[in-house]
């Protein structure tokens, strides 16, 4: 078993999660969880896999808790919250840290167990032969050399595409979803690309996250009219519907916690220091101004109930998956839920896939030639390309769109020639220009895929918002399906 990833495991968009992770423990039942998120999903998850998913996370929350996992506590209990779309308090949580510490502790258990990480390597491609995986081509950033390691099996836990939107997302910038391209790239059957989650509560001027928790804890949302215009605790998709509905009528918006400013160090101290330092605001007296922005893609590699993809021996798991759990609008609470729940499947059937098959020695010859991109010698600087193309796509393929906006957005991205560009740093060692141009390159493949999705769905269905078609329509209601280069739509049958 070998780990690899390109930055430091603990740095993984993963410590971005705040809010907390849902399981049905002590004021809620597993029935009202498998409720709870299949009414999120806009009648796009499979019953089946929801199922699987809220009765297995009860095991993960106590496997956590045994190898010291941080929750807060309430007395001896761990402590819930509730978040939005929930009828219960269902939120496991570390106070506003809870992505981080699970982290930290799932860390140190893989290295009592001494599992090996290789670290600062960026994944290019995946080596596959007649539709099953031998391994993976990577970057090593450290050297600038292209790396094959070879693998009977490859678990992909790259994480989503919400980066795609630049400083108008939650995720850090490299949150492309180069993962799911490589997939794709390699014959893979995507899955649901046109619906991406926009968080309510985004600091205004910097998209930095501000956790569910705030409203999940009692939090208001205010205009500048002084109203609240929702009920802050409702599904993601109808708060952040409301908020831009607000916006568009020229009004500000914002978080008011300033009345439950006596919990706000227990409970929310990340929260504190994160308004301070981006906003100069201090929340437990004064109104924070929001935005939503760009968090989490429901989209991914299509994945089985064991986390099984369409290229034999690769399996995907989080957000670098579509599992058929959150449909059109993810649940709060359970996005860390899904990847504790499936990444412990897809272990288990990764071994059990290496059993059972025979592998031939094939060699693979390094594909990824770098040299070209060294080579390039334009005068276009590629980072304002990166930020104008997060502007167009968040203006005109974001929160709402329709026919004529996805289609200024796509020919803006088709008219990017990379030819013009080229990397100044042409050094070996620890060389970003080159990694960050490899994401500019996986950013533009992976928005086409994302707007002729959105395309394609001629309807309005949970995140996923069309001014020009308001309404559900059921000759959607299934999964979408990216299967090379044709789209359609496939009704789920449990």
């Amino acid at each position: 078993m070998l780990v690899v990833s390109q930055t430091n495991p603990t740095n993984s968009q993963t410590c971005m999660a705040q809010g907390g992770m849902n399981a049905a423990l002590y004021e809620d039942t597993t029935n009202y969880h498998v409720e709870d998120t299949l009414i999120s999903s806009k009648n796009l998850a499979s019953k089946n896999a929801v199922e699987i998913f809220c009765n297995n996370i009860l095991d993960e929350i106590e496997f956590l808790d045994s190898i010291g996992m941080a929750f807060s506590r309430d007395g001896e209990k761990i402590a819930q919250r509730k978040l939005g779309g929930a009828r219960n308090k269902r939120a496991c949580y570390a106070k506003d840290y809870t992505g981080l510490r699970v982290l930290h502790v799932l860390f140190d258990y893989a290295n009592k167990l001494q599992i090996p990480f290789l670290n600062n390597y960026k994944l290019l491609k995946f080596l596959v032969d007649e539709n099953k995986i031998y391994g993976a081509e990577f970057l090593d950033i450290k050297t600038s050399e292209v790396k094959t390691i070879k693998a009977k099996s490859v678990i992909l836990a790259s994480g989503g595409y919400s980066g795609i939107f630049g400083k108008h997302s939650t995720n850090q910038l490299s949150t492309i979803g180069d993962g799911i391209l490589a997939s794709y790239n390699a014959g893979a059957v995507l899955s649901n690309l046109e619906f991406v989650q926009f968080h309510p509560t985004a600091l205004k001027s910097s998209s930095i996250l501000i956790s569910e928790s705030a409203r999940g804890e009692g939090g208001y949302l205010l205009n500048s009219d002084n109203e609240r215009f929702v009920n802050e605790l409702l599904a993601r998709d109808v708060v952040v519907k409301a908020i831009h509905e607000q916006l568009q009528k020229g009004k500000e918006v914002f978080l008011d916690v300033r009345h439950i400013s006596h919990i706000l160090k227990h409970v929310m101290p990340q929260e504190l220091k994160l308004a301070k330092l981006h906003e100069n605001i201090d929340i437990a007296s004064e109104l924070l101004p929001i935005k939503p922005a760009a968090h989490y893609s429901m989209g991914g590699v299509l994945v089985d109930n064991f986390a099984r993809s369409s290229i034999r021996g690769l399996f995907a798991v989080g957000e670098a998956s579509q599992s058929n759990i959150h449909g059109a609008n993810r649940l709060g609470g359970n996005s860390l839920s899904e990847l504790l729940v499936f990444g412990k499947i897809a272990v288990q059937c990764a071994f059990e896939y290496i059993k059972s098959q025979n592998f031939q020695d094939i060699k693979f010859e390094n594909s990824s030639n770098l040299d070209v991109i060294f080579s390039l010698n334009g005068d276009k600087n590629f980072y304002k390309t990166k930020d104008e193309l997060s502007d167009i796509l968040y203006n005109f393929a974001g929160i709402v769109k329709n026919e004529n906006s996805l289609i200024k957005a796509l020919n803006f991205i088709e008219n990017i020639d990379v030819h013009e560009y080229k990397i100044g740093d042409k050094s070996t060692t620890f060389n970003t220009d080159l990694k960050n141009f490899l994401e500019f390159l996986s950013q533009i493949e992976l928005s086409k895929l994302y707007i002729k999705s959105a395309f394609f769905r001629k309807e309005s269905r949970g995140s996923h918002l069309r001014d020009d078609f308001e309404s559900e329509n059921v000759e959607f209601d299934g999964i979408s399906i990216i299967d090379k280069d044709k789209i359609f739509i496939h009704k789920l049958i449990d």
